[in-house]
């Protein structure tokens, strides 16, 4: 069995990381700050943004989104820690005494042992660092940081906002100040190829990040990219190809690195393309079954340091 795994997975596990440092099952609860984001701009954004993620209890109260999402978990693990995850949006994108008055306040809830914070390479303030410094010290932090791809060219497509420069500064600032930085790609946007794909988890094996949630492109409704594609249709991943590139970036992808997310999750009134990806497990499962298949494992093909 693979080293960093307590599920007889072929690569390394949240769950592995969780249980190894925190000795008990850690979940991370979904929370909406009501954050904007510095690139949505009289209707723009992301050619893949449809203005928000993570769950839909923003209108209530940090404290009562909490008690929510964690009391069916509370049922089936009673003596299970929580990590309070501000996923929607950019969860820098504010004053620095508003972040500090949401992240210190989701501190104080029980059984909370840790902050994860969704954001952008560009809204990462010397002021807002020195303070993720401050609070790496005081609690188990998580930045996630969405790249998307390596590759310019592919950035500019996607409206993303800023480039891969900009992407790595950011991340060597968080690595500076030792913060545990997550990092957001994206397999199959418009016009890359499997060795594009590829190229992008093997930039972010040269940057020694902690961790990666690989999603799989799909075309929301009521989105810019969405517009493209009714326009003039590109490819879109089929499923056998996606297990395809998840597996060859697995072997590729240093053994440390802990894999947090494999494929997306996305609401099935909000798709257009791809269908499949909404049987998230049936994608999981495969993948298991095509790295047993192949006889590999995660870091395989990872050049040596």
């Amino acid at each position: 069995m693979f080293k960093f795994t307590l599920d007889n997975k072929r690569y390394h596990t949240l769950n592995y990381f969780f249980r190894t440092k925190f000795g008990c099952k850690v979940f991370k609860v979904s929370l909406n700050g009501n954050f904007s984001c510095p690139n949505i701009k009289n209707g723009q954004g992301c050619i893949f943004c449809h203005n928000g993620s993570g769950n839909n209890l923003a209108s209530l109260p940090l404290k009562e989104q909490f008690k929510i999402v964690k009391e069916p978990l509370d049922k089936k693990w009673p003596n299970a820690k929580y990590i309070a995850y501000f996923q929607a949006n950019t969860n820098t994108y504010a004053p620095l005494n508003v972040l500090k008055e949401k992240f210190e306040e989701v501190l104080t809830y029980p059984n909370v042992i840790g902050l994860s914070i969704a954001t952008r390479s560009d809204c990462l303030s010397k002021s807002t660092l020195d303070y993720l410094e401050n609070l790496n010290k005081r609690t188990f932090l998580m930045v996630e940081l969405g790249l998307e791809s390596s590759h310019d060219a592919t950035l500019k497509l996607i409206n993303r906002g800023h480039d891969v420069k900009n992407f790595e500064s950011a991340v060597k600032e968080l690595q500076k100040r030792h913060i545990f930085t997550v990092v957001h790609i994206i397999n199959g946007l418009p016009y890359e190829t499997k060795e594009m794909m590829l190229d992008t988890v093997k930039y972010l094996n040269t940057l020694n990040i902690d961790a990666i949630k690989i999603h799989a492109l799909y075309i929301p409704k009521d989105t810019l990219i969405a517009k493209m594609y009714q326009k003039k249709p590109f490819h879109i991943l089929t499923k056998e190809e996606f297990i395809d590139i998840v597996c060859e970036e697995l072997e590729y992808l240093n053994e440390n690195i802990v894999i947090m997310r494999l494929t997306g999750d996305p609401l099935k009134e909000e798709v257009i393309e791809p269908l499949w990806l909404l049987k998230k497990f049936c994608v999981l499962n495969d993948i298991d079954k095509e790295m047993k298949k192949r006889d590999i494992y995660q870091g395989d093909k990872t050049t040596p340091q």
